[in-house]
């Protein structure tokens, strides 16, 4: 097995077992960046879009009354029929799921005119292909919108953020600052845009409990919390039971052709 079969592997165990829990997280239902992106779509009624590695939905179900049809795609197939079944209960009948990596999408070339994703692309195992794949499927003039948690960029920062995350989530990858994001889209034929940032409370007794981590790991994660130095402490704004902020950032990106 290949290093990334067995990653995608690994992320489709993560969140099959878990697909209700993220159909019904808050912190995945609503917010300010959920918003920004549905906005990309709500003038365009032609529109076909694609949610690359759509979780519980959330992105497809916000701008699916707005446009001709989405697509939402993911790994674990428990997720999308939890999606489907969700789609269909909130009576979203141009709402389609399709089981893909993003790495390698089912689709023709400029098949789709937004590609949107949201809290994904730090799970993804090749994020300079994903981005390639996007580029592809999209039309000319088409854009892309993606909000991810981003690391802070001091590396005494970055470090506690990255380790708290993979301990929580063992199919974690790294969440990227903005300089890699700017960097990765034009590599990958895109013209990075507009940049809107926010952030968001992280309520520890939820976080750990929508991803199922281990007893044994919760403790850890507390016990670097607990020892971490003052900066890490006061920067995430760690509190008593282990709840903290991250910093989120959407951007928005085209092609030129």
């Amino acid at each position: 097995m290949s290093a990334s079969e067995s990653h995608e592997s690994q992320v489709d165990r993560q969140f099959g077992a878990r697909a209700a829990d993220y159909v019904a997280s808050a912190v995945h239902a609503s917010g300010a960046d959920l918003d920004a992106l549905a906005a990309l779509c709500r003038d365009v009624p032609h529109a076909r879009v694609l949610d690359l590695g759509c979780g519980g939905g959330h992105v497809s179900y916000a701008v699916a009354p707005h446009v001709r049809a989405v697509t939402a795609l993911d790994l674990s197939q428990a997720m999308l029929d939890a999606v489907a079944a969700e789609a269909a209960r909130r009576g979203l009948t141009n709402l389609d799921t399709r089981r893909a990596a993003v790495e390698a999408l089912p689709f023709p070339d400029a098949d789709f005119d937004r590609v949107l994703t949201r809290y994904s692309a730090h799970h993804w195992a090749d994020v300079p292909a994903a981005l390639r794949e996007a580029h592809r499927v999209l039309k000319p003039g088409g854009r892309l919108g993606l909000v991810d948690v981003i690391h802070p960029g001091p590396p005494l920062l970055d470090t506690h953020l990255q380790a708290w995350e993979l301990l929580r989530d063992p199919s974690h990858v790294r969440d990227y600052g903005e300089a890699e994001w700017r960097a990765m889209l034009a590599e990958a034929g895109f013209v990075p845009g507009a940049v809107q940032r926010w952030r968001v409370r992280m309520e520890f007794a939820s976080w750990i409990a929508r991803m199922g981590t281990p007893a044994a790991n919760a403790a850890v994660i507390r016990a670097l919390q607990e020892g971490a130095p003052e900066a890490v402490g006061a920067y995430f704004g760690i509190e008593g039971d282990g709840s903290f902020w991250v910093d989120i950032m959407m951007v928005e990106a085209v092609i030129i052709f």
